[in-house]
């Protein structure tokens, strides 16, 4: 009897380490699956936020030409000479000429800046419920990650030459992203958004 005792014990005492084992490989799967989600949500921390306003009384139809310049340098020529190439090949699909600033119709001006921004995410593994041995266990763990992102904004202004009136402004802006060849298609995405219904009214005369 005190054999079979004995025998019991020690089964239970196996049963529950491998319980036990069982329920760290569970918190650590968890945890993994967390930490993945949660890289998965960093990358894709800011979407791009692309909006235009004009002044609905102003007559678009009569600008044809334009001449583009940076107003607000952000200190790197070469993307500020990508954005005026992406900006002036927008326009000129729209049907406006490229022309020098003494003849141009409008004066588009492009202004940009960068932000540092952060992003915090707390997950917990273990945060109480049904375990095997009942409701409880409480919050084993918590993990904390900061993550550091740059948010690029440009904002297109365009005057009537003539009038020196602000007619129309488009801004645009977006996670700039450490690989040069992702920032040019943000930025060729940015002004084909910005310029799909430009100029104002055209849409309503199709």
């Amino acid at each position: 009897m005190s054999q079979r005792n004995s025998n019991l014990r020690k089964n239970r005492r196996i049963e529950n380490h491998s319980r036990r084992v069982e329920m760290k490989l569970i918190r650590i799967t968890v945890m993994g699956l967390l930490a993945m989600a949660l890289f998965m949500t960093c990358s894709a921390v800011f979407a791009q936020d692309v909006n235009a306003d004009y002044d609905k009384a102003y007559d678009f139809s009569k600008l044809k030409t334009f001449n583009m310049k940076i107003g607000t340098s952000w200190g790197n020529p070469i993307t500020e000479k990508r954005v005026i190439d992406e900006f002036t090949s927008a326009l000129t699909k729209k049907g406006w000429t490229a022309t020098d600033e003494a003849s141009a119709d409008a004066e588009v001006v492009i202004h940009g800046a960068t932000q540092q921004k952060h992003d915090v995410n707390t997950f917990y593994s273990g945060y109480g419920g049904w375990g095997y041995y009942g409701w409880g266990g409480g919050m084993t763990s918590a993990h904390t990650t900061v993550s550091q992102y740059t948010v690029g904004t440009l904002v297109c202004d365009i005057f009537d030459a003539k009038a020196k009136q602000l007619v129309f402004r488009g801004t645009a802006s977006d996670e700039v992203s450490d690989k040069p060849e992702k920032n040019a298609k943000k930025i060729t995405k940015a002004a084909e958004k910005m310029f799909k219904k430009f100029p104002p009214g055209s849409e309503k005369k199709k």
